[in-house]
């Protein structure tokens, strides 16, 4: 405390201060006394979209003088993410970030957090209706039905009708509104256009390349980041439909910045996954010495890339953007 008096300077905020972090439960600050975060994420190590958002975790507890921890089940299993959810409120951190892959399976490791009194922000994955029955102080993150919606409205105004969806992780809720806002965006109904696709790159391939041999009036394809997109991508063009089909995709990455830039791919849905990493440290950061804390949730999406913007994004994929 004395050390965090001397860098204020300023009595009336240090004042403000003391008196918010006294109404304030400590966490387990790390050994150099710095406040300490954990992040744990849904993604399993192979999704390189995450990469991201741990590159802004990182710069975020650097610019906040914060120390900060990534921690994910590596295969994205989520019995083992709710495990490591446990381990982390275990070890009492000053802030705990979790994505809400699935409600059910996080409820109750998220709620012990809540219970215990350490402060809880959700990101990326599940709803802010979610997130506040959870206990958490708010929610980073994109709408997903509505980004589904607003991409399947300029997906039909280019003429698409029919379309198939790529779930690489329909367990996810959220991967699941994506796909029903696309179809609603279309309007159409959505059903067997939802495709399990499963997280292995030839099965992905495989998989989309079979569902258009089977449906050739197929003219939409959705997929819902890269884990899904890359694969898809050299579906479309084994079966020489690149530029053919209209192609819209989640995220981004190197390859589908390549994909957009060579016409394979119509746009990308950007729910900016910098702003996912980097703004629950700055949040958790003045709410535990400050006691300050957003009125509102932070929508981190959609935006929508493509040829016309692609240049300044491209220069920043897998690192920003």
């Amino acid at each position: 405390m004395k050390t965090l008096l001397r860098k204020l300077g300023v009595c009336a905020v240090a004042l403000a201060a003391v008196v918010g972090l006294g109404m304030m439960p400590g966490g387990a600050h790390a050994q150099d006394g710095k406040l300490r975060f954990v992040m744990v994420s849904h993604a399993p190590n192979s999704d390189s979209w995450w990469n991201t958002v741990r590159n802004a975790f990182k710069a975020a507890g650097k610019a906040m003088d914060v120390d900060v921890e990534y921690r994910n089940p590596p295969n994205g299993d989520l019995a083992n993410m709710a495990r490591i959810i446990e381990q982390a409120t275990a070890s009492r951190p000053d802030g705990l970030i979790v994505t809400i892959a699935d409600y059910d399976v996080l409820k109750r490791p998220i709620n012990k957090a809540v219970e215990l009194g350490i402060p809880v922000i959700t990101i990326n994955s599940g709803t802010e209706k979610q997130s506040a029955e959870l206990g958490a102080k708010m929610h980073v993150g994109q709408p997903e039905h509505y980004a589904g919606l607003k991409a399947g409205e300029r997906a039909k105004k280019a003429g698409v009708t029919k379309f198939l969806c790529v779930n690489h992780y329909i367990t996810n809720p959220a991967s699941v509104e994506r796909c029903q806002g696309f179809a609603e965006g279309l309007g159409v109904k959505l059903g067997d256009q939802m495709i399990d696709s499963g997280v292995d790159p030839t099965k992905i391939q495989n998989k989309v390349q079979a569902y258009l041999r089977q449906h050739p009036d197929t003219n939409g394809i959705l997929t819902l980041g890269p884990l899904s997109a890359h694969p898809t991508i050299r579906a479309v063009k084994e079966l020489g439909l690149d530029g053919q089909v209209f192609f819209a995709t989640f995220d981004l990455s190197d390859q589908i910045a390549d994909a957009i830039d060579n016409g394979i791919i119509n746009f990308a849905i950007d729910q900016q996954p910098y702003l996912q990493g980097y703004m629950p440290v700055v949040v958790l950061a003045l709410y535990d010495r400050y006691g300050l804390m957003p009125a509102n949730n932070i929508r981190s999406g959609p935006g929508f890339i493509t040829k016309d913007n692609l240049a300044l994004v491209k220069k920043l994929a897998g690192t920003v953007r």
